[in-house]
């Protein structure tokens, strides 16, 4: 599991957009930035080089994601040996992911608890229990909250809170009995995070 030592707010403004890495309050105008603060106090980027460039949009995805450099890299690598635009399959992968997958349907404030909810045993893949945040999903995989599990109560409180935030198109969710089903691969288009993966392919093709 990453695990980042700076403040969470502090990546947020350095990057210049909600990573998403505090749950609720990122939510709030308590984010760092967040516009209703009014006056939103960025940390002004450097002038940077093309490798300078290359490395810090690999580290806002990887960050953003909740993945080391080993494992992103390794990410990196699965992509490149796959048919299509390598860019894209690596999104692909990292949507793919069990714990951004629970985040996508809502299930969770964030993709710390959803890892939270991996590791400690409350997640059950096709009725088998999976504790690894890192297991790609597949096509027809259905993944379920363990019955009688304690976070019970707070996903439903998550999927309330969350009902008018529109799902993804490749899960189908259903909050009554809780499980969300595969329909499919994620798109391009369903990526949330605004980057430019040509400059991250450039970064590991030297």
């Amino acid at each position: 599991m990453a695990k980042y030592t700076k403040p969470l707010c502090k990546i947020c403004r350095k990057y210049g957009m909600k990573l998403y890495l505090k749950g609720t309050r990122c939510e709030t105008d308590k984010c760092a930035v967040d516009p209703r603060r009014g006056k939103v106090r960025l940390i002004k980027p450097k002038k940077l080089s093309e490798y300078g460039l290359q490395l810090r949009e690999k580290n806002k995805v990887k960050i953003y994601y909740g993945v080391l450099e080993r494992q992103f890299k390794r990410y990196f690598e699965i992509a490149k040996r796959h048919k299509g635009v390598t860019g894209e399959i690596l999104l692909q992968l990292l949507e793919r992911r069990l714990d951004n997958v629970i985040y996508r349907a809502n299930w969770v404030y964030s993709r710390k608890m959803a890892r939270q909810l991996i590791n400690h045993g409350h997640i059950l893949v096709n009725r088998k229990k999976n504790d690894r945040p890192g297991y790609l999903v597949e096509i027809g995989d259905v993944i379920q909250l363990k019955p009688n599990s304690k976070y019970t109560k707070i996903v439903k409180e998550c999927i309330e809170e969350y009902k008018t935030k529109p799902v993804p198109l490749f899960l189908k969710v259903n909050n009554e009995n809780l499980n969300i089903e595969i329909l499919r691969f994620p798109t391009r288009d369903e990526v949330s995070i605004p980057v430019n993966e040509q400059l991250i392919i450039n970064f590991y093709s030297k």
